[in-house]
């Protein structure tokens, strides 16, 4: 079964690769805001935009109006039209909000093409510049899909997809057990073996720092090089916070599916979670959404089935024993007493005992892609 893995990789451009990573983010950028703006004055005329109709315009008059998008790769120029036409496809699904325009140091970053670039080693040839060097080598051997050159604070990195097999890069299994894991924001991911693995909570532990770095951005004038310096500081720690959370994840899914075989745990929802707003900031804090989205690609990888149990299972409420559900169980409740069986046992536990694959039953359907490595497994109550 083949699989598309993407590689973020840090460069490491001199002064004149840099200025050119920036004149192509903001040239990504322009042409995105304007075809957004675009796109609004041919709805207002009573016409039907598309992106390919705003290509055709832009290619038009870009070397008399726009020279300047001239000096950079046109990937970065086309696929900011490919961008605006999936946000509105999206938008009229009811899948996100109206687009919105672009900001200048805010998730700057521009697309290749797999015909545009090239890799060799540890360097990268980029059209209209030349080669530029990367830190390390390609992680993924397979077929070279696209790339996209983004920055995060003042560093510059690549993301380079690949297609892979992954039967080619499957590893066998330490043991041929199952497991549950139950997550939780006391303890990131209780195991059914026993085995408790603790969050780093970067953000809590970092927080002060963080509120201190705010307030001295907010004080400096807008346009001076004080606010610059302020707002790159600002943005090194929240980079840094994202590193921890997820050199965290990774090492802990890698694990699980190295040495497990078969995985059940929570279908959570967390996009409803994050409304509780007295818990939504410990729950970004952990990452759950991202530990259900590794568990799922790296079983793929590894093999064996990965079983999610349904949202309104009730994992934590029934009795590991005897099966009793415990309805008046709170969250403060940090020892699970089964009033029929008389278990005692710790709250976290009980539950990923009870989202063990044998336990949560066996209805099964194969939703990664009618395959025989990995099955994820829907158990209803």
């Amino acid at each position: 079964m083949q699989m598309i893995l993407a590689h973020q990789i840090q460069l490491k451009p001199n002064a004149q690769q840099s200025e050119y990573f920036a004149k192509a983010a903001g040239t990504a950028r322009f042409v995105y805001n304007w075809g957004l703006n675009r796109w609004q004055e041919f709805y207002a005329a009573g016409e039907n935009p598309s992106a390919y109709r705003l290509k055709e315009e832009f290619n038009a008059i870009k070397r008399e109006q726009f020279p300047w998008a001239l000096d950079v790769t046109k990937c970065a120029a086309e696929q900011s039209f490919n961008d605006l036409g999936t946000a509105f496809s999206r938008f009229l699904k009811n899948l996100a909000g109206y687009p919105t325009w672009h900001k200048k140091g805010v998730k700057d970053s521009f697309y290749l093409s797999n015909d545009k670039f090239k890799l060799d080693g540890k360097k990268i040839r980029i059209p209209k510049l030349g080669w530029v060097k990367l830190t390390e080598h390609l992680r993924f051997t397979g077929k070279i899909m696209s790339a996209t050159v983004r920055r995060i604070a003042d560093r510059w990195f690549i993301a380079i997809s690949v297609k892979i097999d992954a039967q080619d890069m499957l590893i066998p299994h330490k043991s041929h057990v199952e497991i549950g894991i139950d997550l939780g924001l006391k303890t990131l991911a209780t195991l059914s073996d026993g085995n408790e693995f603790q969050a780093p909570k970067p953000l809590k532990r970092l927080e002060r720092k963080l509120k201190r770095l705010q307030r001295r951005l907010s004080r400096k004038e807008k346009g001076s090089n004080n606010r610059y310096k302020a707002r790159i500081q600002l943005a090194r720690l929240y980079r840094k916070i994202s590193n921890i959370r997820q050199d965290c994840l990774h090492k802990l899914t890698t694990f699980i599916a190295q040495n497990y075989e078969h995985v059940g745990m929570e279908d959570l929802n967390t996009s409803g979670m994050l409304k509780n707003h007295k818990l939504a900031k410990a729950i970004s804090d952990v990452g759950f959404h991202e530990f259900k989205r590794q568990m799922t690609y790296k079983k793929l990888l590894y093999g064996g089935t990965l079983t999610l149990a349904d949202r309104f299972y009730p994992s934590s409420k029934q009795c590991s024993i005897c099966g009793h559900l415990k309805t008046d169980l709170t969250l403060a409740d940090r020892i699970y007493q089964c009033k029929n069986c008389g278990l005692e046992m710790c709250r976290d536990l009980n539950a990923a005992v009870n989202l063990k694959p044998s336990t949560l039953g066996s209805r099964e359907s194969n939703a990664c892609g009618q395959n025989d490595r990995c099955i994820v497994a829907i158990a209803t109550v």
